[in-house]
């Protein structure tokens, strides 16, 4: 099956006019609220497991899922960007997330809830079309600025879904943490059809060419292979640091509560405030060095965890200091490999962000599994290593970068 475009726009791509102060919020706000729907099951996934009646391997389904439709999101509707008339894909993928995600609230048979967690997988990569679509609204002397202000959405809405989600699971349902969010992504859609500008791609590619053209993107653009190794190992550090941790402060050294662990992931969060710093940085022609600064920084961020004896209050406050600095590189280093590839051309910009966030994603998934199976084995010095390693990996392939 394919799809075509018959006529693109009277001036294809339309010139950069700019992005308004209240659209770029609108749109980081857009962004954290969508991405935060894959990450609120995460410290649910035992009450959610128990409630539908899943065995504690199986409830590991829950997360699996909605990591897989994403994964496949990047790579079969994300490209869609570069075909179809983006404000309309956006409110489209926006209302399929709304019926996912309130589908997940109200469903209680385990097969039927499994299936809504790959469908929000799937349908929630609509924040990937934003970005790619925000970056075209303004001048390639402003796009650094424009990414990094609606990524910072983005990413907060990554690190604070999981103790939103616990702390509205301490006073009620589960159920509620998924019928909450659908009702406030209704609100953003009905409001995203009034604001959003139309933006009509001029690609006339169809929908398996699209599809087709992502291996030979991929082998042939070097800028985006590069960027992609960096957040591929900066994500996986992440995905390490943040699925290990809580396990960690959850153990007898620290004997945190769900509560404790969910404000241990605030303080954490403000490692988001990178983004639009990062983008300035990359907007003034500072991306080589600050790429180099952040992948040493997200390496310092695991070796110092060891300054203190585990289990200590020094240890949490050094803990503590290590995910704001690890989130403030990982930001970093995510805008700066998006502004970078953007500049690689207008008609494929979808598409070489999809191929970019699958790359991270695909590094978080392997992180989150890694350190997972290294706490279990070796404690928090195997998990903390491979943290380290991921990140050290990054900078050594960075320095056969030339300026």
């Amino acid at each position: 099956m394919t799809a075509t475009i018959s006529e693109p726009d009277v001036t294809g791509e339309p010139e950069a006019t700019g992005l308004s102060a209240r659209l770029n919020l609108v749109l980081a706000a857009a962004c954290g609220l969508i991405v935060a729907n894959l990450y609120y099951a995460q410290p649910l996934v035992g009450p959610i497991g128990a409630s539908l009646g899943l065995s504690p391997d199986a409830a590991g389904l829950i997360v699996m899922l909605t990591q897989l439709g994403y994964g496949l999101g990047l790579l079969l509707i994300v490209p869609l960007g570069d075909l179809f008339e983006n404000r309309k894909l956006i409110l489209v993928m926006l209302g399929l997330s709304i019926l996912a995600v309130l589908s997940a609230g109200l469903l209680t048979q385990a097969v039927a809830f499994l299936s809504a967690a790959f469908a929000i997988g799937l349908c929630c990569v609509a924040v990937q079309i934003i970005v790619p679509y925000a970056a075209q609204m303004v001048p390639a002397a402003e796009r650094g600025r424009a990414v990094g202000n609606v990524m910072s959405g983005l990413m907060v809405g990554i690190m604070l879904a999981r103790p939103v989600s616990s702390f509205i699971a301490a006073f009620l349902p589960w159920h509620m943490v998924f019928v909450l969010s659908a009702l406030a992504m209704s609100g953003l859609a009905l409001f995203l059809a009034r604001v959003l500008p139309r933006r009509m791609p001029a690609s006339r590619l169809g929908y398996g060419a699209l599809i087709g053209s992502l291996p030979r993107l991929f082998a042939t653009q070097p800028v985006l292979r590069r960027r992609a190794a960096y957040q591929g190992c900066m994500f996986a550090a992440f995905s390490v640091f943040w699925t290990v941790t809580p396990l960690l402060l959850a153990s007898p050294a620290f004997g945190l509560s769900q509560v404790g662990i969910a404000l241990f992931a605030l303080a954490g969060a403000a490692g988001a405030l990178a983004a639009p710093i990062a983008g300035r940085l990359a907007d003034r022609g500072l991306s080589f060095a600050a790429t180099r600064i952040a992948l040493v920084g997200g390496a310092c961020a695991f070796l110092v965890t060891h300054l203190a004896p585990q289990g200590s209050a020094v240890a949490l406050v050094v803990l503590t200091l290590a995910a704001f600095g690890l989130d403030f590189a990982v930001s970093t280093t995510l805008v700066l490999g998006q502004r970078a590839i953007y500049v690689l051309g207008d008609v494929h910009r979808s598409r070489l962000n999809g191929l970019y966030m699958a790359t991270s994603f695909l590094g978080g998934a392997v992180g989150s599994a890694a350190g997972a199976w290294l706490y279990a084995h070796y404690g928090w010095w195997g998990a903390s290593l491979l943290g380290f390693a991921l990140p050290a990996a990054a900078l050594l392939y960075s320095l056969t970068e030339r300026r």
